[in-house]
Parts: structure tokens; C-alpha cells; sequence
């Protein structure tokens, strides 16, 4: 088993993605573009820069469209729910995948109990009306769930029915991520695999398909342990692709053929080798 170290060496020449991540957001106003030349040189093969409202899946398409390797999603977060609920926004979103080649998925939809910034019975229906989209768009679904997988669960069995769908930065347990497994779905692993006290989430990577698994630092949100406190960013996501490959006993190399073959195929993205 190599160290991490050493494993940091073998990723800068193996290809490697992160799935979901928000560069848009104004953590990263100092050094985007210090950020996005190092995608473009190679060290990430690419990054999926996730939209969360309206204004913010502008600014990914927008980004997307200026940067060859950087795709878009677009969609409302469960947190916002409530400030498109009695809108046209689906319009809005619609017109917005037809506007870019680069919009790759719909999302992050989803529920979220435990801020419960939008009632539940909105946050239920904007998730339904996304997936719906999503199915109309013939568009892959981001999910969100925090504390409401439960309901969530139940949304995706009946709206959701031939949609590709990944539950990004996964927090539920084995019997959650065995539920998601056999709804066909992804299950969305990010830096919190390294965190030491979260033997369950990395039990749970040991034990699901690694061809049901979506490599992500959900930048600029949840570093790897050694970084905890400061800010993450895409190009940590190799310590995900380390973390796994231990996890599933496989060399670096087997894991991320792998893991970037899952990401390219979910969001129909062509492969660039880095």
C-alpha cells in the first residue's frame, strides 16, 4: 500500500476529476484564476461546478463556457426552495440547459432537515419539479440530502424512475448507501472519507460497487482531515482517489481508470487524459 505521499506523487501523472465543486462562490475571488490555469495544465482532468440557485447556475454556465474544462449544472438548493417555489423558474432553468453544451446535469436539488431554511413540503416539491426536469432534459440529477434521507429515498423510487442520479457528498449510513445502490444510483464520496473519526463513511466505500461510486471535494466546503479549518479546493480531491484506492485494495492507477470512467459516463462528458 503506498503512503500518502507517495500516492500524491502517482496522482500528478494519473488522471484524476472532481465531480462537484463551487468555484463560483466568492471564496475563491482571490485565486480563480490561479485555480482554473492548474485544472487546465492537467492536474484534473476536469471539475463539474455545481449551480445552487438561479443567479449562481448563471455564473457556472458562464463559467463553464470560458474554461474548456469545467462544466456546469444548474439548479436549486433545498435551502432556496422557498424563493422559487411560487415562480417561473423552471423556465428560467430550461432555458438555461438549452443556452450551453456545457450544462451537464440538474442540480443540486434535494432535501435538507437540518437547517430547514425551506419548508419541508417546498423543499419536497422544487426537488420533484427538478427531477422532472432533469427526466424532461434527459439530464442527470445532483442530489443533496442532509438528515431527510428517509423522504428523499422515497421521492427518488417514484419520480425518478430512469434518471441517472448521484447523492452527492454522501453522510448516510451502510443501509442508506445499499438503498441508493439498488435504486441504480451514485453515491457521491468526498474528503470527509479521510476524516478520523468517520469509520462508517469509509466502511461504506469498502463495501459498495466502486462502479456506483462519484469522486468530489464539494469545494470550497469540507477539506481533507490534514486541512481542516482552511478552505478546500478541486485539487484535493486526490485525496478521495488515494483514500479509495486503500479502501478497495487496488493500485491508484486501477481505481481512478476507474472512478473517471464513472464520472465521464454519468455526465456524458468526453475523457481527457491529464
Amino acid at each position: 500500500m503506498a503512503t500518502l505521499f507517495e500516492s500524491e506523487q502517482m496522482l500528478d501523472s494519473i488522471p484524476i476529476c472532481d465531480t462537484h465543486a463551487h468555484l463560483s462562490f466568492r471564496h475563491f475571488d482571490s485565486d480563480r484564476h490561479d485555480i482554473l490555469r492548474t485544472i487546465e495544465r492537467g492536474v484534473l482532468s476536469f471539475v463539474v461546478e455545481v449551480g445552487i440557485d438561479l443567479d449562481n447556475s448563471r455564473k457556472c454556465i458562464e463559467l463553464a463556457d470560458s474554461e474548456d474544462h469545467v462544466y456546469a449544472t444548474v439548479g436549486v438548493h433545498p435551502h432556496d426552495s422557498a424563493k422559487v417555489a411560487t415562480g417561473k423558474y423552471l423556465e428560467t432553468m430550461e432555458a438555461f440547459v438549452s443556452s450551453s453544451r456545457k450544462v451537464v446535469a440538474i442540480g443540486e436539488t434535494g432535501l435538507d432537515y437540518y437547517r430547514d431554511l425551506s419548508p419541508r413540503k417546498v423543499q419536497k416539491q422544487v426537488f420533484i419539479d427538478q427531477l422532472n426536469l432533469a427526466s424532461k432534459m434527459k439530464l442527470p440529477a445532483v442530489v443533496h440530502i442532509r438528515d431527510a434521507y428517509d423522504d428523499a429515498l422515497e421521492v427518488l423510487r417514484d419520480e425518478a424512475p430512469g434518471t441517472k442520479v448521484v447523492v452527492h457528498s454522501f453522510s448516510g449510513d451502510m443501509e442508506c448507501a445499499k438503498k441508493i445502490i439498488n435504486l441504480g444510483f451514485y453515491v457521491g464520496i468526498g474528503c470527509p472519507i479521510t476524516y478520523k473519526r468517520n469509520d462508517e463513511l469509509r466502511e461504506v466505500v469498502r463495501s459498495i460497487p466502486l462502479d456506483r461510486i462519484l469522486p468530489e471535494t464539494d469545494s470550497p466546503f469540507l477539506p481533507p482531515q490534514e486541512m481542516r479549518g482552511k478552505r478546500n479546493d478541486p485539487v484535493n480531491v486526490r485525496y478521495v482517489f488515494s483514500m479509495i484506492s486503500d479502501l478497495k485494495g487496488i493500485s491508484l492507477e486501477e481505481c481512478s481508470g476507474i472512478l473517471l470512467e464513472n464520472a465521464t459516463s454519468f455526465f456524458g462528458i468526453r475523457r481527457r487524459e491529464a
